[in-house]
């Protein structure tokens, strides 16, 4: 177990759902401090009105400095600029973002402290703040975002990966990209927050009033949908079954006019992590309908393991961590293997939540995931104290 450390975390934004990065956190700060630091973009900078209010948004979490935003973890937002391209801004963006935490933890009274970083951007400042160990957390492989600084981001990560200490990866084809440019890294896993989706199948929980008198079966996803969800293949399957309805739960972060002229799509929007297991209960069977590229290759969708907590059929792109699940998941890579999958489910009397589908990723808790990096960063510790002859005080 790690105990008593102060832990200095670069990540995404905190008021953001909680991602992989929050959920192990989170259960850090249990027995440990955590200074989070908001998120460095690693995307190019454009001039939108939607990125001109997240620049304001930004500006004013950085003006309320270090905030406390649970217990043992505070959060603050740098200054910093995202042109990550030119020598200059980087340097200025090193100088600016020590200084800032810096000043953080010596307010907070930080000593024995470890980096956690999940942020390639990070690298030009990990390691000069006295750190003990530096951990990179890898979970996705960042310059394959469609919106990424391609090089700048790839840049940085191999700065990154030669500053770390450890590394840990969240799938296995991660883990053998890292790996050859830092010996020191190991697969970690995402978990799930068993319990919280575990209610889908509780007789207390009730279902979404939106999902209430919909045609069955409902067909549901919840999550983020961006470019590298295959919404197009959402509407073929929508077309060809007509009378089957397809709830997608999530804010857009694309374009979602092919869905205009397709009346048993319904999307709902962003819901509350709170209300998830509401809509789960209505599914009958959860899609995960990626698109098979770089990014998706590489990623570990947090969502699977939610779905199946939620005792929950899935039909889903054979993705390699996916096909990890092979057995319990249905894979399926066109809209015609998707209604097949989806066919052979209903008839066999399998939709809906289960207790016994639930109960078979009981061991992919984060309380068990996390454990598990512990002891990956406790050893590393260990190994680089005996090695500096420095012996913890």
């Amino acid at each position: 177990m790690l105990i008593g450390r102060d832990i200095l975390c670069f990540a995404n934004d905190w008021a953001g759902d909680p991602l992989s990065k929050k959920q192990v956190m989170l259960r850090l700060a249990q027995r440990n401090r955590i200074l989070w630091v908001n998120s460095l973009h690693n995307r190019k900078p454009r001039f939108a009105t939607k990125d001109a209010r997240r620049v304001m948004q930004k500006l004013r979490e950085f003006v309320k400095g270090t905030k406390r935003v649970h217990a043992n973890i505070w959060h603050i937002t740098p200054l910093y600029l995202p042109f990550l391209k030119y020598g200059w801004i980087r340097r200025l963006n090193g100088f600016l973002l020590r200084s800032q935490l810096r000043h953080a933890m010596r307010r907070l009274k930080f000593g024995e402290i470890v980096t956690w970083t999940f942020s390639p951007t990070s690298a030009d400042v990990v390691g000069t703040l006295g750190e003990e160990l530096v951990i990179y957390h890898c979970v996705d492989e960042y310059s394959s975002f469609s919106d990424a600084a391609f090089q700048e981001v790839e840049v940085a990560e191999q700065l990154l990966l030669k500053k770390a200490d450890l590394v840990l990866a969240s799938s296995t084809p991660l883990l053998e990209k890292k790996r050859p440019f830092n010996t020191c890294t190991y697969l970690a896993l995402h978990g799930v927050d068993y319990q919280h989706f575990h209610k889908a199948v509780e007789a207390s929980t009730h279902v979404a009033g939106e999902l209430q008198g919909l045609p069955r079966p409902i067909l549901g996803f919840h999550g983020l949908l961006a470019d590298w969800v295959d919404l197009r293949l959402i509407v073929e399957i929508a077309r060809k079954r007509s009378d089957w309805s397809i709830v997608l739960v999530g804010r857009a972060d694309t374009e979602l006019s092919m869905f205009q002229n397709v009346s048993n799509v319904i999307l709902v929007g962003h819901r509350s992590y709170s209300q998830l297991p509401t809509y789960l209960k209505g599914f009958d069977v959860a899609l995960l309908p990626f698109v098979q590229n770089e990014l998706t290759r590489n990623a570990n969708p947090l969502k699977l393991r939610e779905y199946l907590a939620a005792g929950l059929p899935v039909v889903a792109t054979p993705l390699p961590e996916v096909i990890r699940f092979d057995g319990a998941v249905s894979l399926a890579a066109t809209a015609d293997e998707y209604i097949r999958k989806i066919e052979e489910i209903l008839a066999l009397g399998l939709a809906g939540p289960s207790s016994e589908r639930s109960n078979g990723v009981i061991h992919e808790s984060w309380d068990v995931k996390v454990a598990e990096m512990e002891e990956l960063v406790c050893a590393a510790l260990s190994s680089k104290q005996k090695h500096s002859g420095k012996p913890r005080g």
